[in-house]
């Protein structure tokens, strides 16, 4: 491996280990819904985005909460003997893309039938730390 090589795998290696994350497949709501609720603690910090989800109505915010609780589990798993409270990690990325849809047909009158789509999502929480490089750089 040469010197570039190795150099870029190793910055590679450190970025990932600054950031976790986890990933909610198939969830039953449409993407539209679930948007409104990430939307909501996008690059805010942790636990002022698990306070925000968890007085949140809306039933997509429970599935977030859960989402974003796992992925503090994979930071800290990821960084043993590093407190998240002492770490300042955030909600770095937060989307929602389209999951499969269940087609099912509807009558209609005069004969016709029409088509109903249930809706699903994935949902993907990557969260980093922030470094006084960071809060330097913005």
């Amino acid at each position: 491996m040469g010197a570039r090589k190795r150099l870029r795998a190793e910055k590679d290696k450190a970025e990932r280990k600054e950031k976790a994350g986890a990933i909610l497949r198939n969830c039953p709501s449409s993407p539209r819904k679930m948007r409104l609720v990430v939307d909501l603690v996008r690059g805010i910090e942790v636990n002022k985005a698990l306070a925000i989800l968890r007085y949140s109505t809306k039933e997509a915010s429970r599935k977030v909460e859960k989402l974003v609780l796992s992925a503090m589990a994979n930071w800290e798993a990821k960084n043993d003997g590093v407190r998240i409270e002492d770490s300042n990690v955030y909600v770095k990325e937060i989307f929602v893309d389209g999951g499969k849809m269940l087609k099912r047909i509807r009558t209609a009158p005069q004969g016709r039938a029409h088509r109903i789509r249930k809706r699903s999502n994935h949902v993907t929480v990557v969260l980093g730390s922030k470094n006084a490089n960071d809060t330097e750089a913005k």
